[in-house]
């Protein structure tokens, strides 16, 4: 009965609850339906944050699916608001950005009607699609969203992220918040250990078709219930809004043709396929488990070694890596196996020439831009020579002796303070009758002189030296300890000196604090042969990886966009020398900041650094000196090596990292780094044109401009086509013909974001450029 009554009041308790969540639900979903406000509206509306966000489409979680996600989350109109500003591009201002105002809802598009149309489902997904003819020929046009578009698709992205993205497993990067390649690199080098084999699937260069498309539908379905979704989603695919190309360079680059949405749905397309990685990875695991520790030792006592198989998983994107530290053939059963469940179960075409299994010891592989290899830790972290050990005792002994330099001043100082104080005192003391206080200033004198002896004494028996001198002084020629004079002096004098002498062993005798020194010594040194002989056994029984950037690709991308000739020494770049000194020196920091962000992860992290203060350093006070006509040395006399520029107040900028930033720069604090978009293929010339005044056409900015920009691609420069694998550099994204020599209306803030890589081409309304003459 008991047992009935509890489960009855629990029932109740439960019921209460879902009664008050629903009814906050209700409530919540009331006040998401609201309208906007009018234009002219004080307060503005605030965004909604991922707490709310998720409740609101959680509320619409029923039997095990989401249902009308686009109906009731997508088409409302604070869901609208807050992908605008999640679209919009970063302000320099401090003032902050409201996409609800008069400047959105009237001159670019009204959120009441989207929602509406979108809730109709009669959403014309063409009319905001703009079809960019390039300036050549023999070119493909490129189809890009407008705004309102983009809008739409960061809606859809919110709301598929809640739903997906706690349900992705953890080797899935990309595309998802705080898992991005520096995350991925960081799983790498930290949790994956002593890999024997491993292989990266490559694809062949393919896009997604209407089987695929159809397939990512079947897979969304099983979580979601909503037929206008699914069509919307189809037509984006139709009129190629959204455009996802397997094998290529120009996934998670920021091009204008790319968006988040294309990251989300190769997630959902593949986590069938990863969920069967894991399972395979949690076999092996349970089959291969860790024995004890009391079974194998530990330490140079034992010369048994254990290492059980394990199966390592990482997926960015379209690009997999998988490693083991088993045998070579079940290396080849899991490739043979991966390859299967990617060509049969999702329709996608493997390269299996390049997909290939290589040695983690004696071969580097090439995944997310950078090459691994397994080495020994002692390749990472090598041990000091005796030479810089030599080097490193003797800078210790250095910083001894200066610190001991100081104190001597400080002592000396005080010294000359306290005399200086008593000259004074004896002085007026003589000529007067003394001095007559309201108060008592004794306590304090003593209390100082108190604390300053005790200092002196402290110091005086920490010297060994010292001690063992005055011990030495004060029992030589002990001629009491003989009896025949002890026994005729008195006992009192014989007592009182030999607790003199007592007190002169305990405090002064050297021989305990050198046995505690000698000890300390001792264990030092032991500890010191315990960590040699640990790590001389990890480092012939264990692996850790290593990652390296590609000096080799990096190089042969500074010789081809041509930041040096032929001997590898740095030059001017003419195409340049049309742009303004800033412009200049704020195209060359893109890339050289873009870079340090993108390898600061790397091992050989250095020669990064060298590439760019050197290389790219010198090349722009070439390209400067060649504008206008001077030597290098005019130029460093005028800009500095810091590159140096002046604004219109005549304070002065840096926009070049100076060469204390890049010594400071390392992989201590790693941040995932924002998408290369092909700034090293961009420059933009500023017109000279008659235009009348318009917006700018970066995101949302409410700014009125009549400086127009032209774009010019350096493949145009170098009659380099990006797809001739020979002449052009493997990994380096190459801008869509289409935008070449096309015309930019941009504000001076956004157009130095975009050469800084503060925004990308993403951040930008590429649909609104135009043809000036």
């Amino acid at each position: 009965m008991l047992v009935l009554l509890r489960i009855r009041r629990i029932i109740t308790s439960n019921s209460q609850r879902f009664k008050i969540s629903h009814s906050y639900s209700l409530k919540l979903h009331s006040t998401v339906a609201l309208q906007l406000p009018p234009p002219d509206e004080s307060q503005p509306i605030e965004p909604l944050t991922k707490t709310q966000l998720k409740t609101l489409v959680l509320n619409h979680y029923t039997h095990g699916k989401f249902t009308n996600l686009v109906r009731n989350v997508v088409a409302s109109p604070i869901v609208l608001f807050t992908a605008c500003e999640n679209v919009a591009a970063p302000r320099t201002q401090n003032a902050p950005f409201r996409p609800g105002s008069h400047s959105l809802v009237s001159e670019r598009f009204s959120i009441e009607a989207m929602g509406r149309e979108l809730r109709e489902n009669r959403f014309n997904v063409g009319a905001c699609c703009v079809t960019v003819k390039p300036s050549s020929k023999n070119g493909s046009p490129l189809v890009l969203p407008n705004l309102k578009l983009k809008v739409l698709v960061e809606a859809i992205r919110m709301v598929l992220e809640v739903v997906y993205d706690e349900r992705f497993v953890t080797f899935c990067y990309g595309g998802r918040v705080g898992m991005g390649r520096h995350t991925a690199i960081r799983y790498l080098k930290n949790s994956v250990e002593n890999p024997s084999w491993w292989f990266t699937v490559r694809f062949k260069s393919q896009k997604f078709e209407h089987a695929h498309v159809e397939k990512l539908c079947f897979f969304i379905e099983h979580k979601v219930k909503d037929g206008v979704l699914i069509d919307l989603i189809k037509r984006l695919f139709e009129y190629k809004a959204l455009v996802i190309e397997l094998g290529g360079n120009c996934l998670g680059r920021g091009l204008p043709q790319e968006c988040g949405l294309c990251s989300i749905f190769l997630n959902i397309y593949f986590d069938g396929f990863d969920k069967e990685i894991q399972e395979k990875r949690l076999r092996e695991n349970q089959e291969n488990r860790e024995l004890s520790p009391k079974l194998i030792g530990s330490g140079s006592g034992s010369d048994m070694f254990y290492k059980p198989v394990k199966v390592y998983a990482v997926r960015y994107l379209d690009e997999i890596l998988i490693a083991t530290s088993g045998t070579k053939m079940l290396t080849m059963e899991l490739m043979t196996g991966v390859v299967r469940s990617l060509e049969l179960g999702l329709g996608l075409h493997v390269d299996k020439v390049n997909t290939a299994i290589h040695s983690a010891v004696s071969e580097k592989i090439e995944f997310l831009g950078m090459e691994l290899q397994a080495v020994q830790p002692t390749v990472l972290r090598p041990l000091m020579s005796e030479k810089a050990i030599r080097a490193r005792k003797k800078y210790l002994r250095q910083k001894e002796v200066r610190s001991l330099e100081l104190k001597n001043a400080r002592e000396r100082n005080r010294r000359k303070l306290g005399l200086k104080i008593f000259d004074h005192v004896y002085k007026k003391t003589k000529q007067s009758d003394g001095f007559k206080f309201d108060f008592s200033i004794e306590d304090e004198a003593r209390e100082i002189f108190n604390s300053w002896a005790n200092e002196v004494v402290q110091e005086f028996l920490s010297n060994i030296d010292e001690c063992q001198e005055w011990h030495r002084s004060l029992s030589a020629g002990d001629f009491l300890s003989l009896r025949h004079i002890r026994n005729q002096l008195p006992p009192e004098l014989v007592d009182a000196y030999d607790k003199f002498q007592e007190q002169v062993d305990k405090h002064l005798n050297p021989i305990k604090a050198r046995k505690a020194i000698e000890e300390e010594e001792r264990r030092a040194k032991e500890e010191e042969e315990q960590k040699y002989a640990k790590g001389t056994v990890e480092d012939l029984t264990r692996l850790c990886m290593k990652v390296d950037a590609p000096i080799i690709l990096i190089r042969k991308a500074v010789k081809l966009v041509g930041f040096t000739n032929h001997m590898g020494r740095p030059r001017p770049i003419e195409f340049l020398v049309a742009l303004e000194d800033t412009d200049i020196i704020k195209w060359y920091a893109g890339i050289a900041r873009r870079w340090l962000d993108f390898f600061c992860c790397c091992h050989n992290f250095k020669m990064v650094k060298t590439i760019v203060t050197y290389h790219l350093r010198f090349s722009c006070i070439l390209t400067l000196a060649e504008k206008h006509e001077s030597t290098k040395r005019e130029a460093i006399k005028h800009f500095s090596k810091d590159l140096k520029v002046y604004d219109m107040d005549g304070n002065d900028e840096v926009h070049f990292p100076t060469e204390r930033e890049v010594k400071m720069m390392g992989d201590r604090n790693l941040s995932d780094p924002k998408p290369v978009d092909g700034v090293l293929s961009l420059a933009i010339v500023r017109l000279a044109s008659d235009e009348p005044p318009s917006h700018c056409i970066a995101h949302f900015c409410d700014k009125t401009t009549s400086v127009f920009y032209r774009i010019r691609l350096l493949q145009n420069c170098l009659n380099v086509n990006p797809l001739e694998k020979g002449k052009w550099v493997q990994g380096m994204v190459g801008i869509h013909e289409s935008l070449n020599r096309k015309c930019l209306p941009l504000c001076t803030d956004h157009v130095n974001d975009l050469y800084l890589g503060r925004i990308t081409l993403q951040d930008i309304d590429c649909s609104s450029c135009m043809e000036v003459d």
